[in-house]
């Protein structure tokens, strides 16, 4: 018999009754769900609708059903349509009746509310740890190699050189802000919805404070529709994951272009990469290339749910059921993926030898200009000066480095005989030494700092 079938005479249809169950997918909350059942049944024995003796074993109850699901020996059985009705199907068949008294008050629709806030903020802390992981191996592999010069890119052309270490540090910081979006969803998630009933509210004096303290929440929901309805916090996690997917893709396409032969800057360990079943010789980094790839899967989740929410009533409506598969594709998708992406940085293998020859003197250029500046030329004038020195550097065949002083001096006479001083790359890089810059001292100074958000320092 359904749980809310009394006003119905015919069965459910089965193929109807396959199409709603949500069961195949949301029994990974049933702890979440027997946490706040514990905590709603010592409210219930709060304002006097059950005795402390019913509590205790309903109580009881829940902890034996909670500990069928820890072993995996619950049966699921066919009229258990989600984690609920299961749970209380099962608490029935242990402590009797009383078990009927659990839901006096309380609807799924502020209980699934419940669940699905108390299971994701145990995810959110987890994925937090894990990050930390990640942005712990980047720091570690950008100290490891503070002295590796490479070229730095703009439009995937050379545009100035740069730290190793300070590239690799520009994604710790994209990673702190991911940290930091995720504590803040987590704050708008620590809402409690239980006490709300189905949508207007509990109409025996819960005490929903009490609730909240007992189930970890920092609040509760200011209104009772908005409770039920509200999936705002699923929306916002999505959001987060797929802006965390693009960061991590990013990543991942440098790392992929920079493995191939013809950069050969880097070499993915092969605890990371696979081969090829036609090809020996092959080693492919599709550890990154599916990082890449679950981007589409990321912003999928995420525009598939904006949909599914956009234009419902008030209250809550069965297309919510919707919002499950998303988030937990989105969980496990980032459980497994995070650690992997750890593990490819902590074992990457850097050359500094084809970083340098990469190098190229056009990369000088603007550090050339920065020689006139220094000379009292505006850099207007100057940018366009050095312009003139490239297009005769290409057509006489040189880089700008082997070009004649007497061609320097054609082309303004600021030039002397000290231009050679320019074309050095280290120089260049440590001029940079800014807060924030690429020089040697600043991206120290960028370790320090992140090894402090760490904890680490």
């Amino acid at each position: 018999m359904t749980l809310w079938g009394g006003r119905f005479a015919d069965e459910t249809d089965e193929l109807m009754r396959r199409f709603n169950d949500s069961i195949g997918f949301d029994r990974r909350m049933y702890h979440a769900d027997i946490q706040g059942s514990m905590a709603y049944a010592g409210g219930l024995a709060r304002v006097g609708l059950i005795t402390d003796d019913e509590r205790d074993r309903l109580v009881d109850g829940l902890e034996q059903v909670r500990a069928e699901f820890d072993a995996g020996t619950f049966q699921i059985q066919s009229g258990d349509e989600d984690i609920h009705t299961a749970v209380e199907r099962r608490l029935g068949e242990l402590v009797g009746p009383v078990a009927g008294k659990l839901h006096t008050g309380r609807s799924r629709n502020d209980q699934v509310a419940t669940d699905l806030r108390l299971y994701l903020l145990d995810e959110i802390s987890s994925l937090e740890k894990m990050l930390v992981e990640l942005q712990g191996a980047i720091v570690d592999e950008a100290e490891a190699h503070q002295e590796i010069v490479m070229p730095g890119y703009t439009h995937l052309q050379q545009a100035q050189p740069l730290l190793f270490s300070h590239w690799l540090m520009s994604f710790f910081w994209k990673f702190q802000r991911d940290r930091e979006r995720l504590a803040d969803a987590a704050r708008r998630t620590s809402v409690l919805p239980l006490g709300s009933g189905a949508l207007a509210g509990h109409p025996f004096g819960i005490d929903r404070r009490w609730l909240a303290a007992q189930l970890g929440f920092a609040r509760v929901s200011e209104n009772s529709v908005d409770a039920v309805d509200d999936r705002d916090y699923v929306v916002e996690f999505l959001g987060w994951a797929a802006l965390l997917q693009i960061h991590l893709s990013c990543l991942a396409e440098n790392l992929i272009l920079w493995a191939s032969q013809e950069f050969g800057f880097v070499e993915v360990d092969e605890a990371y990469s696979t081969g090829s079943s036609l090809m020996p010789q092959k080693k492919n980094p599709d550890s990154l290339e599916l990082m890449r790839g679950k981007s589409g899967r990321m912003v999928g989740h995420l525009t598939g749910l904006l949909t599914t929410l956009k234009g419902l009533p008030s209250a809550y409506n069965k297309d919510m059921q919707e919002d499950k598969e998303a988030l937990f594709d989105a969980v496990d998708t980032l459980t497994m993926e995070l650690p992997v992406a750890a593990g490819v940085v902590h074992t990457l293998r850097v050359d500094g030898e084809r970083t340098a020859a990469a190098l190229n003197d056009a990369i000088l250029a603007t550090d050339l200009a920065d020689y006139l500046v220094r000379k009292g030329v505006p850099f207007r004038e100057s940018h366009h000066l050095v312009g003139q020195a490239v297009r005769r550097a290409e057509a006489l065949g040189v880089s700008l480095k082997e070009l004649d002083l007497a061609e320097y001096r054609l082309i303004h006479p600021s030039f002397d005989e000290d231009v050679p001083t320019v074309f050095d790359f280290r120089r260049s890089v440590a001029a940079r030494d800014t807060e924030g810059g690429t020089a040697p001292d600043a991206v120290g100074v960028q370790i320090e700092r992140a090894r402090a958000l760490l904890g680490r320092g």
